[in-house]
């Protein structure tokens, strides 16, 4: 509940700044759906509540339906110039891309913090686990050696051998590691691997010690958009491995894993819940920017044919994409339960039982 209505709240302050910086009355600002648990009303009318399910959340806009869609009554009721419909496409747009832009400024400010709190994580370049049968074994490369250099490329981190054998597969290095304090060179003719078509390198070894180093500020700042970057575009990777096969669809998970690693991970301490809630504010902002009807993304993209014509999208074909949106969303939703579930070792029990 925590986690989810972290990245919730934050979401829908985007919204909620970005519609009182165009000029739209907020109505209301809602954490969670269904029956109320607790509400005030501040000085400007906007009523804020929290409600039981802390599955999401929304802000409600003055006038946000068009004139057509309601009673006369609702219509005169409406503050001239503080309604959303009345706005421009562009300003429109603007308060719709403000919740995910959120997500992503918090994953960046929560990413920053802890750069400046705990130190920015340095992978070394240690090996903690040879792979039998991989290239790394096969060269005599033992756990606890500290790779130093792949040929004439050094290595600080475990970062650099990946980039270095990753690019180079089949070919031969002499590896420079050092080990119980004296330096030794292994020939080691590094593995191949089919990634999406094309081959890439592989060493058959895992990573070792992770060392938190000390950063400033302004590299603080820096390393906390970068590493949100880094989660957008490995996010955006996984993705297509899931459409073109290449990755299983069965790591795709819903609100009951995010509550079972959420768990997980609190008990690995503040600073590990505090990453893991940044990593998932990244998944939520990209998720709404799919161009789904229903979702932010799929209001950006009617407002996108909108500006193209000059006018808005017929009505009837509004609605059939509302409806195709919240038929693609429950399938996700029913996809992603099934996926938990699964993961849960559920229906494995009820097999077990019946048998």
């Amino acid at each position: 509940m925590v986690v989810l209505g972290v990245l919730v709240f934050f979401h829908e302050l985007g919204h909620y700044l970005a519609a009182r910086w165009c000029g739209v009355h907020v109505e209301v600002f809602s954490i969670g759906f269904g029956a109320t648990i607790t509400e005030w009303t501040d000085r400007i009318g906007t009523r804020w509540k929290l409600s039981w399910l802390p599955l999401g959340g929304y802000v409600k806009l003055h006038g946000q339906e068009r004139p057509e869609d309601v009673t006369d009554e609702v219509r005169a009721s409406w503050i001239p110039g503080k309604t959303f419909h009345d706005k421009s496409v562009g300003a429109r747009a603007l308060v719709v891309a403000a919740g995910p832009i959120a997500n992503f400024i918090l994953a960046a400010v929560l990413f920053a913090g802890l750069f400046i709190g705990v130190g920015k994580p340095i992978t070394q370049s240690v090996v903690g686990e040879v792979m039998a049968d991989g290239a790394a074994a096969r060269g005599g490369m033992q756990a606890e050696d500290r790779i130093l250099a792949i040929g004439a490329e050094k290595t600080k981190t475990f970062e650099d051998i990946q980039r270095i054998v990753v690019a180079h597969p089949g070919e031969r290095f002499v590896v420079k590691v050092a080990r119980a304090d004296k330096e030794v060179d292994l020939t080691v003719t590094i593995g191949t691997r089919d990634a999406n078509g094309r081959p890439v390198g592989q060493l058959g070894i895992r990573g070792g010690k992770v060392v938190y180093e000390p950063v400033g500020l302004v590299d603080a700042v820096v390393g906390g958009v970068t590493q949100a970057w880094t989660v957008t575009t490995e996010t955006f990777s996984g993705i297509g491995q899931m459409i073109s096969g290449s990755r299983g669809s069965d790591e795709l998970g819903g609100p009951l894993r995010i509550a079972q690693m959420s768990g997980k991970v609190a008990q690995l301490g503040i600073a590990s819940l505090i990453s893991f809630i940044a990593v998932l504010s990244v998944n939520l902002g990209l998720i709404n920017l799919f161009p789904i009807p229903v979702l932010d993304g799929g209001h950006l993209l009617f407002y996108a044919f909108e500006a193209l014509r000059g006018r808005p999208l017929p009505p009837k074909a509004q609605e059939y994409g509302y409806r195709a949106g919240l038929a693609a969303l429950a399938t996700l939703f029913i996809f992603a339960t099934w996926n938990d579930l699964s993961s849960f070792g559920l229906f494995r029990w009820v097999v077990g039982l019946i048998g």
